[in-house]
């Protein structure tokens, strides 16, 4: 849980004269009350940028946390102040909060907004009325960025901004931010937004010169909340297809040393172990004494590389083998504490001998063909340089024998001696630096963190190295320090690769029948590492089963420790005191552009374990899969089919309706047409397409795709295009999904058509009760009194039209009239159902399914169309009058316009005999088949392929006998009694 004081001091004079945005965002400067006691500023900028609906607020976790750790801990650290750590002034942006995720225009002025605002801030530290920096620093000329959801996609817009200020922006970090795509591509500005910010940095990272790429110094780190982010899929935030790994990279928070748990969309910010790391680390790239206030890039890099990776990457740098000995190790010649060749040191406690004691472990030579390596766990917290806890690991080189040399440039020394007449000296380099972080795991552990009712337990830590990395020294020495029985326990030991290392080669169809079982054997190293390059899917769940090993009567030392790793992204799970274990991975993900430069040995799902070797028992693992958590990761990367997909379905039951209709007059209903499609039209297109995807599985699509060359390969062409189309992925074992989807979709379909049904008979049953008519009237006389279509004069009739679109030019966006045009064909389709019902004959049948099958075509486009008459109605709410300049195309509406107020006349659509029939059918023939393979990639065209055909209705309703380009000048005439009265047989 966090804990703060927050305030915020607006910055009022960052006015209208500065940006013209200034009077629908506002800037706000925060601070910690206790601790800021003014708001002059007088550290480094920190910009913080909220997500979609999100408050300025949003920063207090963070901002609290930086600045009571500069209060209380490094403002008193001389170390860390010349260092160039300083107290971190945080500014934070008032969007009212904009819904940026389905409005590109939006996402783009707060880009500008914030271009500005960074101008604003660094001027501030020009200004000695508002600034309390030291003089003999250099004024700084960037801000470090971090951006929650949205947040960090504005933020990497800012750099593409023509109003960006150059190197004004060098350290961006994004928490659960969709950086690869966007959540939803129902607005057509957000997509080519998107298209041009990742085209615009996958261009300046394909640059062979830095002075040739804009973004050079800039870093970029992408945390992803994992499986618990339901709001956005954590695939999303992927930034291996934008930015090289020497200037950015992907993480999840269960990867993370001491948070090792997934979050929710908006517990990123406030989850305490977490916001602690991310403080601790910005203080650690921070260096007040560089104008840019941060340090170099690598630098930057390998700091947050410390802080949010593991450590037993392959990136992770060992740092103690190459730094400078810093021990002075004595030891007697004849001590017996050198372990033999090939043994493991075993300590079930510490202190146990009463004095310090040192345990030697020869280092094998490198280059042996087992390729053996060097592992360490504890208990206990590892000790460095300078410290004085209870344990600590060395690398001891010894040191020849010379007269009078000093030994004054050690800064420990430990002498083991006893008055030993033989001694041997070794310089030691302490291993402190490059210690691993695990969670606890013991048999009353449950989770790898903690919660607040919990008592926090010491992690574990753990060492490990090739021999090749520690091959220049003789010894790994293991101090124990503690001089009375202290409970811990230590495991060091040598390994052989082959003996801890598996890759199992198993095909994904046999491991999803039949699962995968694996024996560890008794006689086996402390970890042990399994590797299933088949194991890259997203799409997949799993479980994983341990069985539990006895220990021949001896007390376990710890239970089970399992981890589960990609190497791209950097993802880990840790499970303690594993038995049972949910498996989830975030790899090759459905519309996920694929990364930069692929490692094939880095492919796959490897899983980890750390077992009691001391226990001497065989352990048996068994993975299989999870069906119905494999369900659910469909349903979260496959959610917004259903908003494209259905209308697969509809285009494909209006064509065997106007099909039908042209050939025998007859309209039938929605649910017949459905049926009729079910035979044979529907299973025949998802075959097709079934078929399609299979046979483009293993083809290029560079037609359809741009390419970008990478550097280091100038054969090699990356198509980031690939997986948009149907499923999103080219994997032939998940091409089951599209009749799956379609399914599911025709049942939404059906869903929906009777949803439609029974809303619009209560509401003509509504207007029924509404509609007084006497029991004893003649049916003669009810007939005359039945429901009628009625509409004023074509002249107001087009008056009101051309108002409509007016105000769709100038004011209202033309999702508002689309939303207008829904509702007046609901009630078009209520009195149309009204008339069918009293006054039964086959023509009012006719228009009613026709009225009927129109209405939810339009239903299906409505959410397309809804995101953005939101955000239009929030600008309203927050007085924000400017039009947008995307959507006041007319064009875009007026056929759905013209096409509803025709069918409020009651007109129905004419016959076509000739061969423009086949124009109605062709027309649904392409928007079904675009629907289901550019749908969820292109949202937004469905609207367009539905306005054009509503475009062809239209213009087949203005001719009643047959169809001619003269017949327009009718399409607001027509028979004024016809109008009138309903339709009788």
């Amino acid at each position: 849980m966090s804990y703060m004081r927050p305030s915020y001091a607006k910055l009022n004079e960052f006015d209208t004269e500065h940006t013209r945005l200034a009077s629908k965002y506002s800037l706000y400067l925060y601070r910690e009350q206790g601790v800021d006691h003014d708001t002059k500023v007088r550290g480094v900028p920190v910009l913080f940028i909220p997500g979609n609906a999100g408050s300025y607020k949003q920063v207090r976790p963070i901002a609290a946390e930086a600045a009571n750790y500069f209060h209380d801990v490094l403002q008193h650290d001389e170390a860390a102040l010349k260092a160039g750590a300083r107290a971190l002034d945080f500014f934070t942006v008032d969007f009212n909060e904009d819904i940026t995720a389905f409005h590109g225009q939006t996402l783009l002025d707060q880009a500008e907004y914030l271009n500005e605002a960074i101008r604003y801030i660094l001027s501030l530290y020009l200004d000695p009325r508002v600034s309390d920096r030291d003089p003999d620093l250099p004024d700084p000329t960037s801000v470090i960025v971090l951006g929650h959801s949205m947040g960090g996609i504005v933020a990497r817009t800012m750099l593409t901004m023509p109003n960006y200020q150059a190197n004004s922006i060098n350290t961006i970090v994004t928490m659960s931010a969709p950086h690869a795509r966007p959540p939803v591509s129902f607005d057509r500005q957000i997509v080519k937004t998107y298209d041009d910010i990742n085209g615009y940095w996958r261009q300046a990272y394909s640059q062979q010169w830095a002075n040739d790429n804009p973004l050079w110094h800039v870093t970029l780190v992408s945390i992803a909340g994992g499986g618990l982010d339901t709001v956005v899929p954590s695939d999303y935030a992927s930034v291996e297809s934008l930015v090289p790994d020497t200037h950015g990279f992907t993480v999840f928070t269960s990867t993370i040393p001491a948070v090792w748990t997934s979050m929710d969309h908006q517990a990123i910010l406030w989850c305490d172990q977490f916001r602690k790391v991310i403080a601790h680390a910005i203080y650690e790239v921070v260096d007040v004494h560089r104008a840019t206030q941060t340090k170099p890039r690598a630098e930057r890099m390998r700091v947050f590389k410390k802080w949010f990776l593991t450590g037993m990457e392959a990136v992770a740098e060992k740092t103690a083998p190459r730094s400078d000995p810093t021990t002075l190790l004595t030891v007697a010649d004849n001590a017996d504490s050198i372990i033999a060749e090939g043994e493991r040191l075993v300590l079930r406690s510490l202190g146990s001998a009463g004095a310090v004691r040192a345990h030697l472990l020869p280092i094998p030579p490198s280059g042996s063909p087992d390729g053996k390596r060097f592992t360490f766990l504890t208990d206990a917290k590892l000790d460095k340089p300078g410290e004085n806890g209870k344990l600590e690991v060395l690398f001891c080189s010894v040191i020849p024998s010379q007269p009078s040399q000093s030994w004054a440039g050690f800064s420990s020394q430990i002498d083991l001696s006893r008055g030993a007449t033989g001694t041997t000296r070794l310089a030691c380099r302490s291993a402190g630096p490059d210690v691993v972080s695990l969670p606890a795991s013991t048999r009353s552990t449950r989770y790898p963190f903690f919660t607040d009712r919990e008592r926090e337990i010491t992690p574990f830590s753990y060492l490990e190295y090739g021999v090749d990395d520690i091959a220049e020294h003789q010894f790994v020495a293991i101090v124990e320090k503690a001089t009375s029985p202290t409970p811990g326990f230590v495991i060091a030991e040598f390994s052989d690769h082959s003996r801890s290392h598996w890759t199992e080669n198993i095909d994904l169809r046999r491991l999803l029948t039949s699962g995968l079982k694996l024996r560890l054997p008794a006689e086996r190293p402390m970890v042990s590492k399994i590797k299933v390059p088949s194991l890259q899917s997203s799409l997949l769940a799993y479980n994983l089963r341990i069985s539990q090993q006895g220990c021949d009567g001896q007390e376990e030392l710890f239970a089970p420790l399992a981890r589960q790793y990609l190497a791209e992204p950097y993802e880990s799970k840790y499970f303690v005191n594993a038995r049972e274990v949910a498996v989830s991975l975030h790899g090759v993900a459905p519309y996920v552009p694929p990364p930069l430069a692929r490692k094939l040995e880095d492919d796959g799902l490897g899983f980890q374990f750390w077992t009691d070797p001391t226990c001497n028992s065989n352990i048996q693992v068994e993975l299989t899969v999870d069906v119905l958590g494999s369900l659910g990761k469909l349903y979260m990367r496959y959610r917004t089919v259903f908003a494209a997909f259905p209308l697969f379905v509809v285009a494909l039951v209006l064509r065997k309706q106007f099909q039908l209709y042209d050939a025998t007059g007859l309209f039938i209903p929605f649910s017949e047409s459905l049926e009729m499609s079910l035979r044979r039209s529907i299973p025949l297109m998802l075959a097709s397409l079934t078929l399609l995807t299979f046979s483009t599985a293993g083809s290029s699509t560079a037609g359809n795709a741009r390419f970008w060359r990478w550097r280091d390969d100038a054969s090699s062409i990356i198509d980031f295009r690939k997986n948009d189309l149907l499923i999103g992925t080219q994997e032939p074992m998940f091409l089951f999904l599209i009749p799956l989807i379609g399914i599911i979709c025709v049942g939404v379909c059906t869903a929906v058509h009777y949803m439609a049904l029974i809303l619009t008979h209560l509401l003509s049953a509504l207007a029924s009760l509404l509609t007084f008519r006497p029991g004893w009237i003649r049916n003669e006389d009810r007939r005359k009194l039945a429901p009628v279509f009625w509409c004023p004069s074509p002249r107001r009739r087009m008056l009101t039209t051309a108002v409509l679109l007016l105000l769709v030019s100038t004011v209202v966006p033309y999702q508002f009239a689309y939303l207008v045009a829904c509702l007046v064909q609901l009630m078009t389709t209520v009195r149309a159902q009204r008339i069918a019902s009293d006054l039964r004959s086959a023509a009012n049948s006719n228009f009613y399914n026709y009225a009927h099958s129109i209405l939810i075509l339009m239903l299906w486009i409505l959410p397309i169309n809804l995101p953005t008459f939101v955000v239009w109605v929030h600008n309203l709410a927050v007085h924000w009058l400017t039009p947008f300049t995307s959507h006041h195309n007319v064009l875009s509406v007026m056929p759905f316009v013209v096409l509803v107020e025709t069918l409020t006349t009651g007109k129905m659509i004419p016959r076509v005999a000739s061969r423009l029939k086949h124009v109605t059918s062709l027309l649904l023939f392409c928007t079904a088949v675009y629907a289901a393979v550019y749908g969820v990639s292109y949202a937004y065209t469905l609207h367009y392929l539905a306005n054009l055909l509503a475009f062809w209705l239209a213009i087949l309703h203005s001719s009643s006998d047959s169809w001619s380009l003269a017949g327009l000048s009718h399409l607001y005439a027509g028979d004024a009694d016809g109008r009138k009265r309903g339709k009788e047989p």
